[in-house]
């Protein structure tokens, strides 16, 4: 069994009478497949983006039988205005609740918010919940800020209430450090690992002990920065006992691993080497099976990587399968004759 718990989805179309700022989606000629064009992004849609039969069959080829399915990551504009961000989200969360309803035990839809407006946005949360929707995606950051300002904080503790997860999904913002080629490699990785971070430092993690939250491609650059800050937290090596006289910024609160392991990661990381360091960093109950399907190739079949490392079959059912249903806060469910 394995859930796939960062795969994406696009609606088939937009209303007729949308604001121009929307996004439109426009028929390819002689194909199933749409054109998303949205501001300077033009991207080619498959027909699995938004038709669910044409899912359930990409997940019985590549050996999935749950998928969580969050909004492609262009749509999280919060660049946007407020009113017509919120009206963007209602109509993505629309389309997502009835994609998923075709197949409710294989199809799990997460919503988005117009984060523009952290008010509105918190209270957006309770009609994402009763429509269905198992929680909600935000970017790694809004319009540039870090989503660990305390601006935001209305969100998470409103999430955390309503024990709605969150995925944060790394939204890669221009810099003239890189060039724009590496938008979606080295840029990503450093969105993560700010992302992460911001929860950490900004005092979110702190004011909700008992949010669910997961990061996209294993927050990037976050796991490897964590030994440094342990360090300074506590002035130890390898995680042993604090030695408060050498730590240089002294914290008698949780130290930056104990909070790293409230947290959930994906492990779409692409070897094998840096998925036995979050295993052995985190541990195996804190790891998520992701693919970024369709937007990228899954493994064929889903999760080979995983199955390669020889590990013992309870890590393994956490990765794949047990760890999804807790970071989601529902019971595991089992797809009929899988």
């Amino acid at each position: 069994m394995l859930v796939d718990a960062h795969a994406h989805l696009l609606p088939y179309d937009y209303p007729a009478d949308a604001p121009e700022c929307f996004p439109r989606m426009q028929p390819v000629d002689g194909d199933t497949a749409r054109t998303l064009l949205f501001g300077a992004t033009k991207f080619r849609a498959r027909d699995v983006f938004f038709n669910a039969e044409r899912r359930i069959e990409a997940q019985d080829a590549s050996g999935v039988d749950v998928e969580v399915l969050t909004p492609m990551p262009p749509l999280l504009r919060y660049d946007l205005p407020a009113r017509d961000g919120a009206s963007l989200a209602r109509h993505v969360n629309e389309f997502t609740a009835t994609l998923c309803a075709a197949h409710p035990s294989r199809l799990i839809g997460f919503g988005m918010v117009a984060l523009q407006d952290p008010d509105t946005a918190a209270k957006e949360l309770t009609a994402i919940r009763d429509q269905g929707l198992r929680g909600v995606e935000i970017a790694s950051n809004i319009a540039g800020a870090s989503i660990g300002d305390e601006r935001f904080l209305p969100l998470f503790a409103e999430a955390e209430r309503l024990g709605l997860p969150i995925f944060v999904h790394a939204m890669p913002t221009a810099t003239d450090r890189l060039p724009a080629g590496a938008m979606g490699t080295y840029v990503v990785g450093i969105e993560g690992a700010l992302a992460a971070a911001s929860l950490v430092t900004g005092g979110t993690a702190a004011k909700c002990p008992e949010l669910r939250i997961a990061f996209s491609h294993a927050a990037g650059g976050y796991p490897l920065m964590l030994p440094r800050a342990q360090y300074f937290w506590g002035g130890s090596w390898n995680e042993e006992p604090p030695v408060p006289e050498r730590a240089v910024m002294p914290d008698d609160g949780p130290s930056p691993l104990e909070y790293a392991r409230r947290f959930y990661y994906d492990s779409l990381v692409f070897d094998r080497r840096a998925l036995r360091y979050l295993i052995d960093l985190f541990g195996a109950d804190r790891l998520l099976v992701g693919s970024d399907f369709p937007a990228m190739p899954r493994e064929d079949p889903a999760g080979a990587t995983l199955r390669s490392m020889d590990l013992p079959e309870d890590v393994l059912a956490n990765i794949t399968w047990d760890n999804a249903f807790r970071w989601l806060g529902i019971d595991p469910v089992r797809s009929p004759g899988r």
